[in-house]
């Protein structure tokens, strides 16, 4: 199984993710009890929970399960990276306890999924990454792009790097007449979702096409997964693409230039997008999922990707009940969040959001 995010080798012995854990399962593999599931959860849960879903948290998933599996050698979770999509129909239709999704539940899914939890839907902020426009442009080595800009060159508009459009964004520097080739992925992609999201709604007359998990223009090279698209740019000049930012490696990161500032892709401008948006309404006091704002001008970085955690209030078996909120809990508290920075490079959550979601994973419980 692949995972386009890689942490480290030493932070993954560390947590001691195990090459014999089949598939995805890592939690229950062999590890110490340091007490506690994020210190939470006492002496540790016993039980076996499965989730499936978006592959974007498939590096820090891993980490939250070797974390989790020290504090509860009794419990057992199981993810499979299926993608967003998928992970959402299995949670739907009863196959997991929870899943990861890169975008929020539709109408339709909202729906169904109440149906199936005998009520309102959890539905939390787990995992928060910027996304990267990286470069590789010989003699540049500092880029600033408006998202105007950005659109132009991936719709193949801008067809050289010292097109006036791109000048306009880099005053005095010296910018070479090279062709522009830009990189996009070819597989159906969350990342993908929300870069064409913050593209359509930032920059929308050039941009007209709708945010989508397949990219929706023509041109340009496909290349499959991020690191396909970063290994593309990667060996080319004059190459453009979009990737996690913990994933760049030493190509170079445009700033995005929103109003007056010019805002690098780090996690701490990530997470600020929350600052700047609103929670959506009608979906039910435990949903907490948001209207991004990609036009966000207060040193946000808008381009972000935030996943959620899917999980229902209530289930039939106690054992279940118990370890979906211990893992839940040990996934937003600030150890967890700190092993998925670690391993993945995401934007931990802000203690005003935790302080939110945690009164509701709190109250998880088994049916009668």
């Amino acid at each position: 199984m692949k995972t386009n995010r890689r942490a480290p080798r030493a932070r993954l012995a560390a947590a001691g993710v195990a090459a014999s854990c089949a598939l995805f399962v890592v939690a229950g593999c062999g590890a110490a009890n340091e007490g506690g599931g994020g210190g939470a959860q006492g002496g540790g849960v016993n039980g076996t929970i499965n989730g499936a879903g978006a592959s974007s948290q498939q590096a820090a998933m891993q980490a939250w399960n070797a974390g989790f599996s020290e504090a509860n050698p009794g419990a057992q979770v199981n993810y499979q990276p299926v993608g967003s999509g998928g992970g959402r129909t299995q949670f739907i239709q009863g196959g997991v306890q929870f899943a990861g999704t890169d975008s929020s539940l539709k109408d339709k899914e909202l729906t169904d999924a109440k149906a199936k939890c005998g009520g309102d839907v959890i539905e939390i902020p787990d995992y928060i990454s910027p996304i990267a426009v990286v470069y590789k442009l010989n003699g540049v080595d500092d880029l600033t792009l408006s998202p105007a800009t950005v659109a132009g060159l991936f719709k193949g508009d801008i067809k050289t790097w010292n097109d006036p459009k791109v000048a306009a964004d880099n005053p005095g520097k010296q910018l070479p007449a090279t062709k522009v080739s830009p990189v996009h992925r070819s597989d159906k992609s969350g990342t993908t979702q929300n870069f064409t999201d913050f593209l359509n709604k930032a920059a929308p007359k050039v941009w007209t096409s709708k945010a989508a998990e397949e990219w929706p223009v023509q041109g340009g090279e496909a290349a499959q997964g991020t690191s396909g698209v970063v290994n593309s740019v990667s060996g080319g000049d004059g190459t453009i693409g979009y990737a996690d930012a913990s994933q760049a490696k030493d190509l170079g990161k445009a700033k995005l230039k929103l109003g007056d500032k010019a805002v690098e892709p780090s996690a701490e401008a990530a997470v600020k997008i929350f600052e700047e948006s609103k929670r959506k309404e009608g979906q039910g006091d435990s949903a907490f999922a948001y209207d991004l704002n990609r036009t966000a001008t207060g040193g946000a970085y808008p381009a972000v990707l935030v996943s959620y955690l899917l999980a229902c209030p209530q289930y039939q078996d106690q054992s279940q009940a118990d370890a979906t909120k211990a893992f839940l809990q040990y996934v937003v508290s600030p150890e967890g969040q700190q092993k998925a920075a670690e391993a993945a490079g995401s934007a931990p959550l802000p203690d005003s959001l935790r302080s939110q979601i945690t009164p509701v994973i709190e109250k998880i419980k088994a049916a009668g």
